[in-house]
């Protein structure tokens, strides 16, 4: 059986590839599988936004949060993914929480 690691590098060929409905395909079933794979969640907040599916892609922006709490990227990915989905109020809030992790505060 493959690693999530492994797996994960597939899913990116096929994107490389120009196939980014299989990639997302991929790393839904790598999420579904091992759930705790935070580069399997963040590429898909990205490449979810890019297909315009975009509550899903910020539930998965989130989870990368929720699995890395003290890694400012994580909050600024997430306020990134809130902006691209016009969701400006809660890109602000996500911000927010970046630089309070990285200011070494509580996110």
């Amino acid at each position: 059986m493959s690693s999530p690691h492994e797996l994960y590098d597939e899913a990116i060929r096929l994107k490389d590839a120009g196939d980014l409905p299989g990639c997302v395909d991929q790393l839904r079933q790598i999420a579904k599988d091992h759930p705790d794979h935070s580069d399997t969640h963040s590429a898909l907040a990205v490449y979810l936004q890019k297909l315009g599916q975009f509550d899903e892609a910020i539930e998965h922006a989130k989870k990368v949060c929720e699995l890395a709490p003290h890694d400012a990227f994580s909050f600024t990915q997430l306020s990134v993914i809130y902006v691209k989905c016009g969701r400006i109020p809660e890109a602000e809030d996500a911000r927010a929480k970046a630089h309070a992790v990285q200011a070494g505060g509580q996110s």
